[in-house]
C-alpha cells in the first residue's frame, strides 16, 4: 500500500528546529491559582453573603522531567500543556512544569541509569525500561502500573520513499535490489533501528518458514544496501528528507507520516509492507527519583493521563496507534490495518533479543559487518 501527498514547499526551518537531538527544553509551564508568585499564601476573602473563606495553603511547585525517545518529541510537545491543564483542574493552587529530553531510546535509558534525574521514562522498547528496573530505579511491577502493560500506544515499521516511488519499493524483498540505498537508525543504539532490523528478520522467518539460514541471507542482502546508520530516528529522517540521501527510509509509521505531511510534504510517499513488526512504547515512573523529590503522585498522574480519550486522540492525530480500541477504531482512515507481529512472541524476552541480536558479535554485527561470532 502506498500513500501519496501533494506538492508544497519544504519547510526547512521548521524541520531543522524539530530535528535538534537530546535537548532538554521546558515545553509546558502553568501557574495555577490566583497568585502569580508560586509560594505566596492567598489572603482570606469575604464573599457577597458575608462569609469569610479560609486562606489557601502554600502553592506547591512541581517540576517533572520526562526522558523519552527521539521521535516522541512531537507527541509530548502537545501532550504536556494538555496534561498541565488537566492537572490544574485536579489540583488548584499548584504550579507544575514539564521538561522533556529526547534522543536515541537506549542512550536515554543509559543516561537515566547513569544519573539523569528523570521523573518518568517514556521509551520505545521494553528493554530500556527493564534496564532501569534492574538498576533499582523503576519498580519491579512497572508493567502492572498502567493499562495495556504500561503501553499507551504502539506503531509499526513502514518505508518512506521518494515521491512517486521511483525505485518501485513495495515489499521487504525490494530492499535487496541492487542500487537501492537505505537509511535507517543504528540498531546498536536505538529502538527505532532495532525494530527496523527485527522487522526485516521477522519477515524473513515468516516468508521462509522459520528457516534461519535463508532469513540470515535475506537480511544480509538488505543490510548490504544500507547507506547510512543514524544515531536516532529523527536524525535518520533528517538525513533522508533534508539531506536527500537514500532511496528509502525504514522507520516508524508515525515518523513517516509526520515527514510526509510536514517536514517533507510533497517530496515523499509512504509504503506499507504487508507484514511488519509492532513497536510498543512503554512508560514508567522512575520511583528512585520521584520518591526523593516528592513527585511520585504527580509523575503517576502524568503517565496515567496518557490513557485519557483526549491524549489517545492526540496520539492518533500524530499517527501513533492508540491502545484504547475505541479511539483506534475511530481513526482507521489514517491508521490502516497492518498484519503485525510482536517481537517478544517471535524472538523471546528483550534480554534474549538483545543478547542474540544486538550484543557485540551478535546476529546484527555478523550480518551487517561480517563480525565473528
Amino acid at each position: 500500500m502506498t500513500i501519496k501527498f501533494g506538492q508544497t514547499p519544504f519547510a526547512q526551518a521548521s524541520f531543522c528546529k524539530a530535528a535538534k537531538l537530546a535537548s532538554i527544553t521546558t515545553v509546558a509551564t502553568l501557574a495555577l491559582g490566583l497568585s502569580a508568585c508560586g509560594n505566596q499564601k492567598e489572603e482570606a476573602k469575604t464573599d457577597a453573603a458575608g462569609n469569610t473563606t479560609a486562606a489557601s495553603a502554600d502553592a506547591k511547585d512541581i517540576e517533572l522531567l520526562n526522558v523519552s525517545y527521539d521521535v516522541a518529541r512531537d507527541f509530548y510537545k502537545d501532550y504536556n500543556p494538555m496534561f498541565v491543564k488537566h492537572y490544574q483542574a485536579e489540583h488548584p493552587g499548584s504550579n507544575i512544569t514539564i521538561k522533556q529530553s529526547h534522543g536515541g531510546s537506549s542512550k536515554q535509558a543509559l543516561s537515566v541509569a547513569n544519573g539523569l534525574q528523570a521523573d518518568v521514562a517514556t521509551m520505545n522498547q521494553g528493554s530500556d525500561i527493564e534496564l532501569l528496573q534492574k538498576k533499582g530505579l523503576v519498580a519491579d511491577n512497572w508493567t502492572d502500573a498502567f493499562p495495556d502493560y504500561s503501553v499507551p500506544f504502539t506503531s509499526t515499521i513502514v518505508f518512506l520513499v521518494r515521491k512517486n516511488n521511483p525505485k518501485n519499493i513495495t515489499t521487504w524483498e525490494d530492499l535487496t535490489k541492487p542500487g537501492v540505498e537505505i537509511v535507517m537508525a543504528n540498531p546498536k543504539v536505538t529502538g527505532n533501528g532495532r525494530y527496523a532490523f527485527l522487522g526485516a528478520y521477522g519477515y524473513g522467518l515468516h516468508t521462509f518458514n522459520k528457516d534461519e539460514n535463508k532469513t540470515n541471507a535475506f537480511v544480509r542482502d538488505v543490510l548490504k544496501n544500507v547507506k547510512v546508520y543514524e544515531n536516532g530516528g529523527r536524525a535518520a529522517t533528517t538525513t533522508f528528507v533534508q539531506r536527500n540521501i537514500g532511496d528509502v527510509l525504514i522507520t516508524f509509521e508515525n515518523e513517516s507520516n509526520l515527514a510526509a505531511t510536514q517536514f517533507g510534504k510533497g517530496k515523499v510517499d509512504i509504503v506499507y509492507p504487508k507484514y511488519s513488526i509492532k513497536s510498543e512504547s512503554p512508560v514508567a515512573v522512575v520511583n528512585a527519583v520521584t520518591d526523593k523529590k516528592g513527585t511520585t503522585e504527580a509523575a503517576t498522574e502524568y503517565l496515567k493521563y496518557l490513557w485519557s480519550d483526549e491524549a489517545q486522540q492526540l496520539a492518533a492525530d500524530l499517527y501513533l496507534r492508540p491502545s484504547v480500541k475505541s479511539v483506534l477504531d475511530a481513526n482507521s482512515d489514517k491508521l490502516p490495518p497492518v498484519d503485525t507481529f510482536r517481537p517478544n512472541d517471535v524472538f523471546g524476552t528483550w534480554d534474549e533479543i538483545m543478547d542474540k541480536f544486538f550484543s557485540d558479535g551478535g546476529v546484527f554485527d555478523q550480518l551487517a559487518f561480517n563480525a565473528p561470532k
